[in-house]
């Protein structure tokens, strides 16, 4: 999930941040502001969006991290619960244990849930990548896997990632199994297996890489406007945001955004996180922070950018430091729970 971006944040921000005026005296004010002060996901349900964290089940049994998630969003992702190699761990055999978990926390702590996901190239299961299917069998199983999911989950998800990463970074398909064997057809296929196992739950088409202008986000642009004037059932795009502070902000990503919102469709910001090269600073998490805020404006700005998902909320649980080492301190919480300049900076925008 890597980035290709550049941008530097100004002195001005990192000072104010570092001064703690993203933090300045409200009627709020005293030691206990963060807990008379609205939540995250409250600030964002009065602009008519929600603001969410994803989690994985072994993150549950870290009760305070876990409290944390109740008390702060007003949505979820599953980390890993709800992919095949979880739900359908053998041909026609369907698991709902690890996505359950989740959707049972998220019910009792007033969370609602997006669904993550139906198919990827990646963690899936040994029987089907070892396979030999031809066109109709993987037609077949990718149906069967589709229905089941859907209709388990059906009225305890509002949305669904259909089809995710999909894309090369030039905008070309990426040669997955389905792609190989069924042609790009699979996608419309997976869409309108997805919306007849459950017609009102929305789904999205969700990729990294892609919240700036370029060819890839261009490609998903493309694809969209086709899958309309097809009338296949699609109803948003997600961009993950995995960002990195050396590869600089996405360009133009209000803008991006809103093209996508013309096509009709929804956006949501789905896993945002923002790593930098360790050791963190007082600058770089100041620049962090800086891109937190841009972030949550380049939503607000767009009617039809309906949330934000952050993928992890603490450094503690962060799949970053396994992924790119020497790199991290990716979240608005640090390892220890405690809230870094980016929280503050996320509270102001949404305010």
């Amino acid at each position: 999930m890597r980035s290709t971006r550049v941008r530097t944040a100004t002195l001005a921000a990192a000072a104010a941040l570092l001064a703690g005026l993203a933090v300045a005296p409200t009627a709020h004010a005293g030691t206990h502001r963060h807990t008379a002060d609205p939540t995250l996901g409250q600030l964002a349900e009065r602009t008519g969006r929600y603001f969410g964290a994803a989690v994985d089940n072994p993150e549950l049994a870290d009760t305070p991290y876990a409290d944390l998630l109740g008390k702060e969003f007003d949505a979820t992702t599953p980390g890993n619960g709800m992919k095949w190699y979880a739900t359908e761990p053998q041909r026609g055999v369907f698991d709902f244990t690890a996505g359950d978990e989740i959707v049972n926390y998220a019910k009792a702590k007033g969370l609602k849930v997006r669904g993550h996901n139906l198919l990827w190239h990646q963690q899936l299961p040994d029987w089907l990548t070892s396979g030999t299917w031809t066109k109709d069998e993987l037609r077949s199983i990718l149906k069967n896997h589709i229905t089941h999911v859907v209709k388990h989950y059906k009225g305890k998800v509002f949305a669904w990632d259909v089809a995710n990463e999909i894309m090369n970074e030039d905008g070309t398909y990426r040669e997955n199994i389905f792609y190989r064997t069924i042609g790009p057809s699979y996608i419309a296929d997976a869409l309108r297996w997805a919306h007849a196992a459950d017609p009102k739950v929305k789904l999205y088409l969700n990729d990294y890489n892609v919240e700036a202008v370029g060819p890839k986000s261009d490609a998903y642009y493309t694809l969209i406007k086709r899958l309309k004037a097809d009338h296949v059932p699609i109803d948003g795009f997600g961009m993950q945001a995995h960002l990195a502070l050396q590869y600089g902000f996405p360009d133009r990503m209000e803008q991006n955004i809103q093209r996508f919102a013309e096509l009709g469709v929804d956006v949501a910001i789905t896993e945002l996180d923002i790593r930098m090269i360790l050791p963190s600073d007082a600058a770089k998490l100041a620049q962090q922070a800086d891109w937190y805020s841009k972030v949550t404006d380049a939503c607000l700005a767009v009617k039809r950018c309906v949330g934000i998902t952050l993928w992890g909320y603490s450094d503690r649980h962060s799949w970053i430091p396994a992924v790119f080492p020497g790199e991290g301190a990716a979240l608005p919480w640090d390892e220890n729970l405690a809230h870094k300049p980016a929280y503050d900076a996320i509270r102001e925008a949404l305010r």
